[in-house]
């Protein structure tokens, strides 16, 4: 069975280091909330970002993290005004025997709004 999983976090500004750094910290968080979580189960990970966001793809903190067998892609949301802006937002399609209600979805920053 395929489940999602949820997380997002949010940046001050749009600059790759801090991208790179919030998401692998979501990423890292979204683990240890879901730590039968292997990367052998994830069919894929759908990441987006605000339209304020454009210095970097966050698909690139899974890389760094050792994630190269897994298929990613990035995309913007869409520009719904009053949204949360600098937002990170992922979507991971596991592999799972676990119940929707026994996944911990993750929000950090200012994305505990959503």
């Amino acid at each position: 069975m395929v489940r999602g999983l949820r997380g997002a976090t949010t940046v001050t500004k749009d600059e790759p280091q801090l991208i790179l750094q919030a998401t692998g910290e979501l990423l890292e968080k979204i683990l240890e909330g879901n730590p039968t979580l292997a990367t052998d189960d994830i069919a894929s990970i759908f990441f987006t970002v605000t339209t304020d966001l454009v210095s970097v793809h966050p698909a690139v903190a899974a890389r760094n993290m050792g994630w190269t067998s897994v298929p990613l892609l990035c995309s913007t949301e869409i520009p719904v005004p009053g949204s949360l802006p600098f937002c990170v937002r992922v979507l991971i399609h596991w592999n799972t025997e676990l119940t929707q209600s026994e996944i911990k979805h993750i929000y950090l920053n200012e994305a505990v709004r959503l």
